[in-house]
C-alpha cells in the first residue's frame, strides 16, 4: 500500500483579472501549503476491494458524489495507458470541503503522485489542468507563485515560517458562484496590473494581503464578516478569506489567540506552514 498527504492551502495573496477566451481567469497568485493535510491511500490487489466491474474505486468517509481524486486515477490511466490491477483509493479528510483551501485539488494532486508511483509511469504534464486550476501547483506542494489560469507555477522561498490561524466556517461556497458574482459586480485586474505584480513577487516583494475575491465571498456568504471580525479581536495580524472562501485566516505567534477564540466559541486552528517532504509517497 502506498500513502501519502495532500496539504491544503491558503492564497497569501489573490489577483484576479478578467476571463480569458477560454472563460477561465487570469490571475496572480502566492500560494502557501499548509500543515493541514487530508491522508491518500492506494491499496494494490489483495490489500483493498475494488469497485464494481473491477473498476478503482474511491472511499471518503463524509464525502458524497463525484470525487476529483478519483478523476485524477481515471484520466491518469487513460492518459498513460496503465492497465495495472485495481486499486483502491482511500482519503481521510482533515481540509474543510468547498472551503477555499484547495482540498479536492490537493487530494487529486495526491491521486497523481500516487498512480505515479504505483505505476511507475510520469505524471503527463498536460492532465493536472485539466483536473483544475489549483491542481498543478498543489502536485509538488511548496510556496509558488501561480500565474496565467493556474498553469503556470514558479517556486518562490519558503517564507518566514510564520504560524497560521485558520478559522473554517460551517458553510460552502462553489468556487464557480464566487467567480460568477465576481464578474458581475467588481472590477478585474487589467493585464498589466497582473503583470507588474507578478514581475514584484519574482523580484521577492512580499506578496500583498489582498483577495480580489474576498468581496464576491463576502457577499455570498455573510458569516464570513464575522469571522474576520473575530480574528481581528482575538489579534490575529491581517485577516483575509482565502481563495474563492469561505474559510478565512492570519497570522500570530502569540499562543493565547486561540484560547481567546475558542472561548468565544470559533473552531480556529494553528497550523505551520507545510514542509515539501509532508507530500512524499511512502510505502505502508
Amino acid at each position: 500500500m502506498l500513502t501519502t498527504r495532500a496539504p491544503g492551502k491558503v492564497n497569501v495573496c489573490l489577483l484576479v483579472g478578467a476571463p480569458r477566451a477560454d472563460g477561465l481567469h487570469p490571475l496572480v497568485s502566492v500560494f502557501q501549503p499548509v500543515g493541514l493535510a487530508d491522508e491518500l491511500s492506494l491499496a494494490g490487489a489483495g490489500e483493498g476491494a475494488p469497485g464494481p466491474g473491477g473498476a478503482d474505486a474511491v472511499v471518503c468517509p463524509g464525502v458524497a458524489g463525484e470525487n476529483l481524486a478519483g478523476r485524477a486515477l481515471a484520466g491518469f490511466r487513460a492518459a498513460t495507458g496503465w492497465d495495472g490491477a485495481p486499486r483502491t483509493l482511500t482519503i481521510v479528510k482533515r481540509i474543510p470541503v468547498a472551503a477555499g483551501m484547495g482540498g479536492g485539488s490537493a487530494d487529486a494532486a495526491a491521486a497523481l503522485r500516487l498512480a505515479a508511483a504505483a505505476s511507475g509511469l510520469p505524471i503527463p504534464a498536460e492532465l493536472p489542468m485539466r483536473l483544475g486550476a489549483d491542481v498543478p501547483v498543489l502536485l509538488n506542494p511548496r510556496r509558488a507563485l501561480v500565474t496565467g489560469a493556474g498553469e503556470h507555477v514558479e517556486p518562490l522561498s519558503a517564507g518566514d515560517g510564520a504560524t497560521l490561524v485558520i478559522l473554517p466556517l460551517d458553510a460552502a461556497l462553489s468556487t464557480r458562484d464566487v467567480y460568477r458574482e465576481f464578474d458581475a459586480r467588481d472590477r478585474p485586474r487589467d493585464p498589466g496590473e497582473l503583470e507588474e505584480a507578478a514581475a514584484r513577487l519574482r523580484a521577492g516583494a512580499a506578496p500583498p494581503p489582498v483577495n480580489d475575491l474576498e468581496a464576491a465571498a463576502r457577499r455570498l456568504c455573510p458569516a464570513i464578516d464575522p469571522a474576520l471580525e473575530a480574528l481581528r479581536t482575538a489579534g490575529v495580524e491581517r485577516p483575509m478569506v482565502t481563495g474563492s472562501g469561505p474559510t478565512v485566516f492570519g497570522y500570530s505567534e502569540d499562543p493565547e489567540v486561540l484560547d481567546r477564540l475558542h472561548s468565544a466559541g470559533h473552531p480556529a486552528v494553528a497550523v505551520p506552514t507545510a514542509p515539501p517532504e509532508l507530500a512524499e509517497v511512502r510505502q505502508a
